[in-house]
């Protein structure tokens, strides 16, 4: 990559990452997106879903799927000692950006033999990955990749589900004195029942992908003297074995001294999903890693990503690759290693021109 490559996809990663898009608030980068993309050959636009899309070359079709929406919290946006600092940097604009840069590279070489569909997604943060749900429509590629950080020298073949449930508690307000259990000690009870029958289960996984990490996201109690309202969330990630219907249903049934929730509701149910390694879209990402002097390997998160939506709708080889260390991800010191961003770039374009569909 020529000096002149490099300062530019450094700085279109620094402009999209200075324009704020948290999920439901996508629309300015998405149209500054589809303007980079547009300068550089793309057949670019904002779909219905409000995807930022760009479309370059012929043959085989390709979708890269990135997202472009970033968590709430605002990290100063600045360069220092070879890294980009700012939110979204590494969860997934870094990502995002290296698609393009790679894509609009290998076009102005002459070199893109494929059909190359670059979505940058909304709403993934948010849970209801809207924007994929949408992609997942709207294509039947040969292969896709999905933008998200796994380190320039490693790649991901999975993703954990999940499954997000609500309880609530009332019941009429007592004296603290008397033997009536206190609203909260019953949301304090079913979290400690969901969380004793996740770890029978992890008792017999060693594996951290193969067992079901529960993770309680907010409990609050109120009152207004009369009723006592207690209202719990638990987040619980899932392994591949364990779909979202079925945990579901066995918590449904989970009691806390005869006293279950008011009520229980699931939501954001997402099953896990995890792709084969040996595809020919794997090897080629192996191949072009090891040929630019890294050591590649596989990975399976235990987070979740547009994979699960469109990995099962597609049925294509798929993984997830990008620049980053998603150790830095929503944390309030996000940044890139610019040379990494740029290596992810290099591996990208040799990955692609590899790949024989």
């Amino acid at each position: 990559m020529s000096s002149a490559d490099e300062q530019q996809a450094i700085a279109l990663l620094e402009a999209m990452v200075r324009i704020p898009s948290r999920s439901h608030h996508e629309t300015e980068l998405a149209h500054v997106l589809v303007a980079e993309m547009r300068a550089r050959g793309f057949n670019a636009f904002v779909d219905t879903a409000g995807n930022a899309v760009g479309i370059i070359g012929a043959g085989p079709e390709i979708v890269l799927l990135g997202h472009i929406d970033t968590v709430a919290g605002e990290v100063p946006v600045r360069m220092k000692d070879g890294r980009l600092y700012g939110r979204g940097a590494v969860d997934a604009k870094g990502p995002s950006a290296t698609f393009v840069s790679a894509a609009a590279r290998l076009h102005a070489a002459g070199m893109l033999n494929k059909r190359l569909v670059l979505v940058g997604a909304v709403e993934e943060e948010a849970a209801t990955s809207k924007g994929a749900h949408f992609a997942a429509t709207q294509y039947r590629p040969a292969a896709c990749i999905i933008g998200e950080p796994s380190g320039w020298e490693k790649i991901t073949l999975g993703y954990k589900g999940r499954l997000l449930l609500d309880a609530s508690w009332a019941q009429g307000a007592a004296h603290s004195a008397g033997p009536a259990r206190a609203v909260a000690e019953h949301a304090v009870a079913f979290w400690n029942a969901v969380a004793a029958h996740c770890g029978a289960h992890n008792a017999q996984h060693t594996r951290l992908f193969d067992q079901l990490l529960p993770s309680l996201r907010a409990i609050q109690t109120s009152g207004d003297g009369l009723t006592e309202v207690a209202l719990l969330t638990i987040g619980i990630r899932l392994p591949p074995a364990i779909g979202a219907d079925l945990l579901a249903a066995q918590l449904a049934t989970l009691a806390t001294d005869g006293r279950a929730p008011t009520e229980l509701h699931f939501r954001d149910m997402c099953p896990a999903y995890q792709s084969p390694r040996d595809t020919p879209l794997a090897r080629a990402l192996l191949g072009s890693i090891r040929a630019a002097g890294g050591t590649p390997g596989f990975l399976l998160k235990t987070g979740t990503s547009d994979m699960n939506v469109v990995g099962p709708a597609w049925g294509c080889p798929i993984v997830a690759y990008g620049p980053g260390d998603s150790a830095l991800d929503h944390t309030p010191h996000e940044h890139i290693v610019l040379d990494e961003y740029l290596r992810g770039i290099t591996v990208l374009c040799s990955a692609l021109s590899r790949l024989i569909c």
